[in-house]
């Protein structure tokens, strides 16, 4: 699907489809009131006879209006205007593009409420437009043997702006949300990929694709490299599995050559059957998700390279496999991290931690500005939290709230939840320096407290995505969370520099 900018939409203009919002109460939104006025009234009487309330999310389709050159218009639902604001923005385009998609129409112009309402610029506007376009199209057939044929009509979509002064600021929002979503459709297509298909080896593949098209820098560290640097919790999770685990790391020099990076760390669990504590089998099939926080680094990696934003990171996968068998490691098992703590591993199920661990230490190296970890880590997040913020947590106040906002922005939300210093007790071993498991109560919150061990020498954030990086039941999938966040991080962080 193409995507384009022009000002100035009238009575005139010639295209499959125009789209104008309607808020509750039958009142038009000033596209609509233009379209309304060319018609000789048209609009308003059809939303007189009842045919539409406004009702935020629904649609009404039109043909052949009075004195309007486009063949179609739709009028989209947007709620109280008083209500109107970032949410009620980008359902409302996932709304129209649904609807679309059923007509015939092959090019359409989307112009719904200035940005006013949402008290965001217009360069806001057109990211969130895209972004939400290309997810409410993004489909995933790559593993059937028949997929679908049903061509979408729809090619073209022109975002209309008030004027022309705003170009130059809709042009960067149409750049940025191309940029965005083209990385969320990465770290979706990894996530929806069978454990037999998207092992540690194919993370590493996709990461030395990404790298060559962009002109990243790449490092796969092997087994043996990783026992010499004493990497013991993490080669503890891949001992019971035939897959090769893998250590990924992609460098994105976007910025000076002497600034100091920002590290990403992505769980890499590319299945999770829990180990020798073995998960129950109902729905251990969406343990193929266990990767996506390693997706996401490589969606936004993917994303910020195509944007050529103006800052160094890196990106750190610690890739492998969960896996019950003879060699694997037995609760109770105390393995030595590559920090030299050493670690009782009371459930084998616990594994997300023991990987991003050792990662975090080899992060130390790079001496970064900032940390983020990103881990489907446990079930405890999705009790507190459900599916719709991801949890936060932080060693500094100051990131948080950072990150937060990029939440914010993004309309990919977290919420910061706490890290004091009395949940640590709950880690205490007679017989390692700590435990991996801190038992039930607050077990997001102690899984978190374990990571903090392994981060005092850099600012650092850690993203509990077990909630929101996936969806289950009739709409099964990966949802590309957290890239649109992440990014949205960095494009701050950048502007800063």
């Amino acid at each position: 699907m193409e995507f384009s900018i022009k000002a100035g939409m009238s009575e005139h203009t010639q295209t499959g489809c125009i789209v104008v919002g309607v808020f509750a109460s039958r009142k038009l939104s000033t596209a609509a009131t233009q379209l309304d006025r060319a018609s000789k009234g048209y609009l308003a009487l059809i939303l007189k006879r009842g045919d539409m309330e406004g009702k935020a999310g629904s649609t009404l389709l039109l043909q052949a209006l009075p004195n309007i050159k486009s063949e179609r218009v739709l009028l989209v639902g947007l709620g109280p205007a008083e209500e109107f604001g970032d949410r009620q923005y980008r359902d409302a385009v996932a709304a129209a593009i649904r609807a679309l998609n059923t007509t015939g129409a092959t090019d359409a112009w989307i112009n719904l409420p200035e940005c006013t309402l949402t008290k965001r610029d217009i360069g806001w506007c057109i990211t969130q437009a895209v972004v939400a376009s290309r997810a409410t199209t993004y489909r995933f057939e790559q593993m059937k043997s028949k997929p679908k044929k049903t061509q979408l009509a729809l090619r073209r979509i022109t975002f209309g702006i008030d004027d022309a002064t705003t170009q130059r600021l809709a042009a960067t929002g149409l750049e940025q949300g191309l940029a965005i979503a083209h990385g969320v459709s990465l770290a979706r297509d990894l996530g929806n990929l069978p454990g037999n298909v998207c092992t540690p080896t194919h993370l590493a593949e996709v990461a030395r694709d990404l790298a060559k098209h962009y002109r990243m820098k790449l490092t796969v560290l092997e087994r043996t490299q990783m026992e010499k640097l004493g990497m013991g919790a993490l080669l503890s999770v891949a001992r019971g599995s035939v897959e090769p685990p893998k250590l990924i790391i992609v460098e994105y020099r976007g910025g000076p050559a002497a600034e100091k990076p920002v590290a990403l760390v992505g769980k890499g669990v590319t299945f999770d059957t829990g180990g020798i504590s073995l998960k129950p089998g109902a729905e251990m099939d969406e343990m193929k998700f266990d990767m996506c926080g390693a997706a996401s680094v490589l969606g936004t990696l993917k994303a910020i390279a195509e944007m050529k934003l103006r800052i160094n990171v890196v990106g750190i996968i610690p890739a492998t496999e969960n896996m019950p068998a003879g060699n694997a490691t037995k609760p109770g098992d105390i393995v030595t991290t590559m920090s030299g703590q050493t670690v009782e591993i009371l459930n084998t199920d616990a594994e997300g931690r023991l990987i991003l661990c050792d990662a975090l230490t080899y992060a130390e190296r790079y001496k970064p500005q900032a940390v983020i970890d990103i881990a489907t880590l446990t079930g405890a997040c999705v009790i507190a939290l459900g599916h719709v913020v991801s949890g936060l947590f932080a060693n500094d106040d100051a990131l948080a709230t950072e990150v937060l906002k990029a939440g914010e922005v993004s309309g990919d939300r977290a919420w910061h939840l706490p890290l004091h210093e009395e949940y640590q007790e709950q880690l205490r071993s007679n017989f390692a320096d700590f435990a991996n498991i801190g038992g039930r109560p607050a077990g997001a919150v102690t899984a978190a407290c374990y990571l903090a061990r392994f981060t005092k020498k850099f600012k650092w954030a850690h993203l509990d995505i077990a909630g929101t990086a996936w969806k289950s039941g009739k709409e099964k999938g990966s949802t590309g969370r957290p890239v649109p966040l992440l990014t949205q991080f960095l494009i701050k962080r950048a502007s800063k520099s």
